[in-house]
C-alpha cells in the first residue's frame, strides 16, 4: 500500500512538473512571430573616422498591426 502512495505522488509531480515547462513554450508556439516587410542598413564613414551605422526595419505582428524600428549609432576612433 505505501508503494502505491509514493508511486501517485511521483506522478502527480512529474504532471505538474511537465505542465510547468510546457506552459511558456506552447505561448511562444501560439503568439508567432514578426514577419519583416523590409528591412534596410546603412554605414557612413566621415573623415574624422567617424562611422554611423542606420538600421530600419518595418515588420508585421501576427494581430496585423505594423511596427517600425530605427537604431542608430555613432563609433568614433
Amino acid at each position: 500500500m505505501r508503494k502505491n502512495i509514493e508511486s501517485e505522488t511521483m506522478k502527480t509531480g512529474k504532471t505538474v512538473l511537465m505542465a510547468t515547462i510546457s506552459a511558456p513554450a506552447l505561448s511562444v508556439l501560439t503568439m508567432g512571430c514578426d514577419r519583416t516587410i523590409s528591412e534596410t542598413e546603412s554605414e557612413k564613414v566621415k573623415r574624422d573616422g567617424t562611422v554611423e551605422k542606420k538600421e530600419k526595419r518595418v515588420s508585421e505582428t501576427p494581430d496585423g498591426t505594423i511596427k517600425k524600428e530605427e537604431k542608430k549609432s555613432t563609433e568614433k576612433p
